[in-house]
Parts: structure tokens; C-alpha cells; sequence
């Protein structure tokens, strides 16, 4: 606390001890105005992450580009030379309309079926019209409309025919669907539109639940849920367990996880559960693998154990625990999030006062891995060899760059602000930064992995929590089966039907080999299973 003195004290202080009283609360007010500003950029983070726009994109104006000095990479402005990013777009920029794709209609209907519906004039009524044998008829005016029937459900009551020998007591039953669950109403087709709308629409299953009595059908949440446990369990565990293996035999896989609540689980209060999802590479443009996990905790022993037959590259988040397994293992290497290491500069560019943004040093950081994002966008056609080679040749030097002015300005911003508080975190993730740059078929950032947990953190809006650690073990592998399918261009509907038809089948056989007949680019699979591409 400042001291207060009187003017009558400060009459009788000689010169000396007035300049260094001065002097100190020079210092105090220095020190205030730093806490100051930290909480008012505090604030303004917090009011922009509440009301202000998600994006992190940047406008595209006097981009920093990079030349060669005296054997030295420098930074200049050049707005003739730079090329815009998709990641960064001016938020006042306003997009021209796309004009409509001459035949597009015809593509966006096709493989529907067609139900001509014929719209005729009576005898009657044309002679009403043109007189007795007054008039011919011309080719049909003809448009069409789409033709939407809500949810129906109907009985399907199967009639086995039973035979007995007339010789002995030897039975036989003709040929049927094998049964998802014994003396149950439940059909592939029925629980893989429950599974849709929840997993993939984010409808919870009391909202499924109203929709079927509105339709006079009594299906409750909890013939639902008892629905989806058991035959995720017993069959869907079979196939998970499958493309967990297939899993292995990628180079590059990325990792993220997110917080979950289970409310039936006996566990201290303020404890976290986490869905954790593992994906093949962004890279790798078809066979795409996503498979959630759930797990109590965040610890590191449940990555060790999901990762633990795979070799290669897994680009994470900076999530200390990657870094503590890859310490454990020579076949393990992680690679870092450069949009984890944008965020921090996006978020205090966002705090600033709109004439101080584009003089700030977050504004600058920015702009530098802009011109790195930029570069790189522009080798996403190349093979992984020509996409390392050209790394190094046009990315590499940015990179160096880039770290260079890091540790220059370092001591440059307050110490405890996000300016401060993203140089700090790329400093610290430097190694894990530069790992893309050594492999062409490792991606710059997690964005992928982060993209494909999205619905999951969607979905747990609508439903808040999941009721059992059964439930969240479930959950788990019916998102995986759905993600997979959208990745892989497949309907998620058809996908389900078709794996709850097939599996119950091949119970009886001794292995898995049936499963790969039921991965998403088997030839295999039916074509209905299968989204149409533009």
C-alpha cells in the first residue's frame, strides 16, 4: 500500500528523498498500469469469447513476407506478392454470391426415384373447351418437385417355415434374418434411425421419444438406450475392434480429447471423464479410420495403451502427456498444433483496442504463421515426398524465421499476457512445431483431429451427460462407426443398417476376417451405402 504524507512532511524532506520518493511511485504506477492492462485485455478476452465472433481468420492486407539479406531471412511487407489464406479472411469482406452450376439440379436429383404423377383433362371437359374433335394434345409440360414422407414405421412380421422329417424328430427352419436381440421389437433398420438422429443429428433420445409417440407409437428412452448398449456391445465392439488394429498400420494418426460428464458413475465430485479420438493423418485422403475412446481420466497411461502397438507420427495438441510417452518409446515421435500456437495471438489481437491491433506484436505474429500456412496450402496437391522436399526448400526458412523473432521479443510484452503467454508457448513447443517439417505426410496443425470431435462436443450440448459408463463406452463406438462413415463419403443411416444386418450373421464364426468385407471402401458394399459425389 502507497504511503500518504502530509504537505506539511513534504515541506521538511530535503531534495534527495523527494526524488526518490518520486521515483517509487513512478515504479507503483508502472506496476498498476501493467496489472491494468492485463485485466482489461482479461476482460476482453472473456467478453470476446462470450459475444464476439469464433473465427480466427485475418485480414489479408500487408501480409508479412519473407527475403533473403545478407544471408539472413527479414521480414518486409509486399501486398503485390501476397496470395489471401483460406484460414484468413477479412471479417468486413463480403463474398459474391456463387452463380448457380448450369445442370446442377439435374446432378442434385439424380439416382432419386421418379414417381410420374399425370395431371389429364377429361372428354368432358375438353370438349368443354375446344368443341367435338376440336383439338390434339402436345407433349407434356413437365416439372418436378421433391417429395418428402415424414418417419414411418411399420410391422414387419416374419412367417419362418418350420419342416419336420417324417422319419425321425429332425427339425428345420427356412432361411431369415439373424435377430439384433431375442423376444425384442428392435430391427436393424429402427436402430440405426435411432443411432442417426443421435449420433449424427445430436438428438437426444427423449426428443426421439416424443417423435414416436406424436407418431402413436409407444418406443420409450429407455427400450433405447437398453437397445444401444447391448448391441453396440455385441456387435459393433467386434468391428471397433477391428479398425482399431487396421488403426495400426498408418504412418501418421492425430490425437484430441475432450471432457465428458457421466452422472451415474461413483467418483469424487469435480472429476472429469474424457472422450479422446485417434484419426488416420489428414493427409491421407481416402481409408479414412476415427475411433473415439472413453476413459475416466486424463491421464497418461490411456494414450499409452491406445497407441501402444502403433509406430510413426501422432500430432496432438501440446498435451504434456504425448510428450511424456514419447519419451518412453523410439517408435513414437509427436508433432505440434501450429493453430494451437495461432490461437494465443488471435485471442489478444481480438482483446486490443481497434487502433492498436495492427501495431501490436500478436497482430505480427500472426501475420508470420499466416505466411507459413501460406506456403504450405500451397504444397496440399503434392505427393509426401515432393511436399518434404518443398518444405525444406520454401516452409523451413519461414519456420526459422519465425523463432528467431520469437526469442528476439520475447521480454518484449508483460509477462503474464497472452502476447507474452503465445511466445512463450511456442518457445516451449518449438521441437514439436518443427516435426511437420521433417515428414510430408505430417499436417501443420491438429485441426483435423480437433474437426472430427466436434460432433461429439455438439451432441453433448443436447444431452448434456450420459447416464452410465456402459453408455459412454457405447457412445463411443456408435461415434466411431458414424465418423468413419463420413469420412469415408458414406450415407451413416445406410452404414449402420448394413453393419447390424451383416455382423449378427458371422456370430457363430471363430474370426474377424468377415470385417474386412464391411470396412467403408470394401468393394463390397452395397451402393446405397454410399454418398453420391459431386
Amino acid at each position: 500500500m502507497a504511503m500518504e504524507y502530509t504537505e506539511e512532511q513534504l515541506n521538511n524532506f530535503d531534495k534527495a528523498t523527494i526524488v526518490q520518493l518520486f521515483l517509487v511511485q513512478q515504479s507503483q504506477l508502472q506496476d498498476i498500469d501493467r496489472k491494468l492492462q492485463l485485466l482489461l485485455e482479461q476482460v476482453a478476452v472473456l467478453n470476446n469469447n462470450r459475444f464476439g465472433k469464433s473465427s480466427e481468420k485475418l485480414d489479408t492486407e500487408n501480409q508479412i513476407c519473407f527475403m533473403e539479406v545478407d544471408g539472413n531471412i527479414v521480414f518486409f511487407n509486399e501486398a503485390e506478392a501476397v496470395a489471401s489464406l483460406d484460414e484468413y479472411v477479412d471479417e468486413d469482406e463480403t463474398r459474391p454470391r456463387g452463380r448457380k452450376t448450369k445442370g446442377r439440379r439435374e446432378k442434385d436429383i439424380q439416382g432419386l426415384p421418379v414417381n410420374p404423377v399425370e395431371h389429364k383433362m377429361s372428354e368432358e371437359e375438353l370438349i368443354a373447351e375446344f368443341g367435338e374433335d376440336g383439338w390434339y394434345e402436345l407433349e407434356d409440360e413437365i416439372y418436378r418437385r421433391y417429395s418428402f414422407t415424414p418417419m414411418k414405421v411399420e410391422i414387419e412380421e416374419h412367417h419362418v417355415g418350420v419342416y419336420k422329417s417324417k422319419k425321425d424328430n429332425h427339425f428345420k427352419k427356412a432361411d431369415h434374418p439373424a435377430y439384433l436381440l431375442r423376444n425384442s421389437m428392435v430391427s436393424p433398420s429402427l436402430l440405426a434411425g435411432v443411432w442417426n438422429a443421435k449420433y449424427v443429428n445430436a438428438t437426444p433420445l427423449y426428443r426421439q421419444e416424443q417423435e414416436f409417440q406424436r407418431m402413436g407409437l409407444n418406443i420409450d428412452r429407455a427400450d433405447m438406450a437398453h437397445w444401444t448398449i447391448l448391441c453396440a456391445e455385441r456387435y459393433l465392439s467386434i468391428f471397433y475392434d477391428y479398425l482399431h488394429q487396421k488403426l495400426y498400420d498408418y504412418h501418421v494418426l492425430q490425437a484430441d480429447e475432450t471432457p465428458v460428464l457421466v452422472s451415474k458413475e461413483n467418483r469424487t465430485a469435480g472429476n472429469k471423464h474424457y472422450m479422446w479420438v485417434y484419426r488416420t493423418g489428414k493427409m491421407y485422403e481416402d481409408r479414412q479410420i476415427v475411433l473415439y475412446d472413453y476413459q475416466p481420466s486424463r491421464n497418461a497411461s490411456h494414450p499409452r495403451d491406445f497407441l501402444k502397438k502403433f509406430k510413426g507420427v501422432c500430432v496432438t495438441d501440446g498435451y504434456q502427456v504425448y510428450h511424456t510417452i514419447e519419451k518412453e518409446r523410439e517408435d513414437l515421435k509427436i508433432a505440434g498444433c501450429w493453430a494451437h500456437a495461432r490461437r494465443r495471438f488471435d485471442e489478444s489481437v481480438k482483446a486490443l483496442p481497434k487502433d492498436k491491433k495492427k501495431s501490436s506484436l500478436a497482430y505480427l505474429a500472426l501475420k508470420q504463421i499466416q505466411a507459413i500456412y501460406r506456403e504450405e496450402n500451397k504444397l496440399a496437391d503434392e505427393s509426401a515426398e515432393e511436399r518434404l522436399s518443398h518444405r525444406q526448400l520454401t516452409v523451413k526458412p519461414l519456420v526459422d524465421a519465425y523463432f528467431a523473432w520469437v526469442k528476439q521479443n520475447l521480454h518484449c510484452v508483460p509477462a503474464k499476457s497472452k502476447t507474452a503467454n503465445g511466445l512463450t508457448y511456442s518457445l516451449n513447443q518449438e521441437k514439436y512445431l518443427r516435426t511437420f517439417l521433417e515428414d510430408g505426410a505430417v499436417p501443420m496443425d491438429n485441426n483435423a483431429a480437433e474437426q472430427t470431435i466436434r460432433p461429439f462436443c455438439v451432441g453433448k450440448k443436447n444431452w448434456v451427460m450420459i447416464d452410465t459408463i456402459a453408455g459412454a463406452e457405447a457412445s463411443a463406438m456408435i461415434y466411431s462407426i458414424a465418423e468413419t462413415a463420413k469420412a469415408n463419403n458414406l450415407k451413416p443411416y445406410n452404414y449402420f443398417k448394413y453393419l447390424l444386418e451383416e455382423i449378427p450373421r458371422h456370430m457363430d464364426e471363430h474370426g474377424v476376417d468377415f470385417c474386412e468385407d464391411l470396412l467403408p471402401w470394401s468393394d463390397t458394399l452395397p451402393v446405397e451405402c454410399r454418398k453420391q459425389l459431386e
